[in-house]
């Protein structure tokens, strides 16, 4: 065994048993969780992880939080959510590539993401590749929401899938959740705006975290983005292959998308000393 389980959590005791059962392969699951008050940490207990607490702040600085100060067992992590699922052919690829000498410092992988109980495939933008296989010092995030995975060595790739629950608490949660996400978006918009030359990511860089990093940055800038996400999964995704789910969830999306733009017009406002 050569790989230690980290996976985050509030409030999570619909999915963390599910989760930590997909992953039970390893013999160091560590579960860092945000103070929840539900009964996850003694699910998580029961099913032999070992819980750290810690409140949460943002993003990248709980992650960050987790590399630094966690004293896993392996020299690999590999990383998860709760409402996330290892299938058997992702636990073999992981247990194959991470060896204590393999040559890389991380590998990123895909997810496919499944709501009406179909997975989104057209509805999104797969693939999108997340680094989550790293070795811990070997690695750190940057931005408050979505962070970008930084990595001090060589990438490499693993063709399997995580398996993604993001509704598994009900349309209301994500919406909740969304807009929470959509505070901390808007903070990030508000800066590209006001910092032109803010270095970003590279079109052309062969990092798919950078392209993605510099796509979001240049999509910040576009006028009218809740209409072109909106066209984009609809029309050039062609989200209606998905089916209901895939409409509802390109629905979702624009919402999302008009909700941070009109949080970032408020901060603007609020800065200019305009009412509000």
């Amino acid at each position: 065994m050569s790989v230690s389980v980290l996976i985050l959590t509030l409030n999570e005791e619909i999915n963390v048993g599910a989760c930590i059962d997909s992953l039970a392969w390893s013999d160091d699951i560590v579960v860092l969780d945000s103070m929840s008050t539900d009964r996850t940490v003694e699910i998580a207990q029961d099913k032999g992880a070992r819980v750290v607490q810690r409140p949460f702040d943002n993003w990248s600085a709980h992650q960050n939080w987790a590399v630094q100060n966690i004293q896993f067992r392996h020299p690999w992590v590999l990383y998860f959510d709760a409402d996330e699922r290892c299938p058997e052919d992702l636990r073999d690829e992981v247990l194959q590539c991470a060896k204590a000498d393999a040559p890389e410092a991380a590998f990123r992988m895909r997810r496919k993401d499944f709501f009406m109980g179909r997975w989104l495939r057209h509805a999104q933008l797969y693939p999108t590749w997340l680094v989550r296989l790293f070795r811990p010092e070997r690695i750190r995030y940057e931005r408050v929401v979505n962070p970008v995975a930084k990595v001090q060595g060589e990438t490499g790739e693993l063709q399997a899938h995580i398996d993604h629950y993001p509704f598994s608490h009900g349309l209301s949660h994500w919406v909740a959740r969304h807009n929470r996400y959509s505070d901390l978006e808007a903070i990030e918009a508000l800066k590209l705006r006001q910092e032109p030359g803010r270095e970003g990511g590279s079109l052309w860089s062969n990092d798919p975290n950078e392209r993605r990093r510099a796509l979001k940055d240049l999509f910040f800038r576009l006028p009218a983005r809740p209409l072109i996400k909106f066209g984009y999964y609809v029309v050039w995704r062609r989200a209606f292959l998905d089916g209901r789910a895939g409409l509802t969830y390109a629905s979702l999306q624009a919402i999302y998308e008009y909700l941070i733009e009109c949080k970032s017009q408020e901060l603007l406002r609020k800065q200019k000393g305009l009412p509000v």
